[in-house]
């Protein structure tokens, strides 16, 4: 069961790499389309994100990493030197949410969560390079989100600024989000964020600052009841809503104990088993369908499951999965991640145009969004293919 699941991600994993390099590429313009249609034609005029550009950097980097293959490191490089001069602002810090389709700056609220994920990405890539000044600006991100937006009084982060690090009105990741002070994914993020930095450069006041989100995440976020996360909270971390994220809950389950591992601290690490465990087992419970697929989201006010199965869920209950298999080595686990990534190569690789469609609905029609744009990049299913390969052995 090991050995085919591990093969099977090898492919997956050189297919997703390939059609990136082949479809992504802005030979005109520069860097990285922003948003290519499902039938793989690009939209030259699209603003190009912050977060789907990060995320390509990281990817390949991680590729290169991994496979020390000179094609990936090609593409990390393109992805370094256009986020370096394009997004990253010079002037004040942090970077920009969007640039224009030719690469000047569109949106430029700071959103704490991209900078959170140019960290991520600068991180990895000096692991490659070795370059001081790589390191340098990867460094800058973080005393950026340090000195804008950590809350001293409460602890935790802050959501968003203007350019300048002012307040700003609409703290929003997207439109279906809760316009609060501070929410569970950008704190995800950080604290994977300043993992990797850590890796590079282990800093003690970096170490610090990691022991204190995962204690926050144990004390305001994780819910030891349910298992599931709270998902936002206003500026003293009072929850508001009871949404339920399935993915997110089985994304975390691996992520923070990953960065407790990675800091070496040993109270936070037997803490996280426990609490990796609690959370996989809170999203087979409510979150995991009969054919392996892991729902979107439930909405316990209105008793509504959202019945759609999106590509990203399905990626971090994998890695999910195989983690919880390696902290209690029995079939149960396994199973459910092979199960996990047979409902992913029946419904959601697209075998025709390539990727991974966005999702699918309850009777397995496609969710008809984008193939790459804002949200939908390489790092979810590059990232658990890279995983699950390194895991499994």
């Amino acid at each position: 069961m090991q050995q085919t699941l591990t093969a099977s991600l090898q492919e997956e994993l050189v297919n997703i790499l390939s059609y990136w390099m082949k479809y992504t590429p802005d030979t005109a313009q520069g860097g990285f389309y922003g948003k290519l249609g499902n039938d793989n034609i690009p939209v030259p005029a699209a603003e190009k994100g912050a977060v789907l550009n990060a995320r390509i950097l990281w990817t390949f980097a991680a590729a290169n990493n991994a496979s020390g293959n000179p094609l990936y490191l090609a593409m990390a490089d393109r992805a370094y030197r256009y986020f370096d001069t394009r997004f990253i602002d010079k002037q004040y810090g942090g970077v920009y949410w969007t640039v224009t389709a030719a690469g000047d700056p569109a949106a430029t609220k700071k959103q704490v969560y991209a900078i959170a994920f140019a960290l991520y990405a600068f991180s990895e890539y000096y692991k490659i390079t070795q370059d001081p000044v790589v390191l340098a600006t990867a460094i800058d991100l973080y005393r950026s989100i340090q000195t804008h937006s950590f809350d001293p009084v409460h602890s935790g982060y802050f959501e968003a600024f203007t350019r300048e690090w002012e307040e700003i009105g609409d703290l929003r990741l997207s439109d279906k989000d809760a316009n609060e002070k501070k929410t569970m994914n950008t704190h995800l993020h950080v604290v994977e964020a300043y993992a990797n930095l850590y890796t590079i450069w282990p800093d003690q006041q970096l170490r610090a600052a990691i022991q204190a989100l995962l204690q926050l995440f144990d004390d305001k976020i994780i819910d030891r009841k349910s298992g599931h996360l709270h998902l936002f909270f206003d500026e003293q971390w009072n929850v508001k809503g009871n949404n339920v994220s399935y993915g997110h809950d089985i994304e975390a389950s691996w992520l923070l104990l990953e960065a407790a591992e990675i800091i070496r601290d040993e109270q936070l690490i037997a803490r996280y088993r426990q609490l990796a465990l609690l959370m996989v087992n809170a999203t087979i419970a409510g979150g995991l369908d009969k054919d392996g697929g892991v729902w979107y989201e439930y909405e316990p006010a209105q008793r509504h499951l959202v019945a759609e199965k999106h590509w990203w869920p399905q990626a971090e209950a994998l890695v999910g999965f195989i983690n919880a298999w390696q902290l209690q080595p029995h079939g149960r686990y396994l199973q459910h991640a092979v199960n996990t990534w047979q409902f992913i190569t029946a419904h959601i690789i697209d075998n025709t145009n390539g990727e991974w469609f966005w999702g699918v609905y309850k009777d397995y029609s496609i969710i008809q969004e984008d193939k790459a744009g804002l949200w939908k990049c390489p790092y979810h299913n590059a990232r658990a293919c890279l995983e699950g390969i390194k895991r499994l052995g």
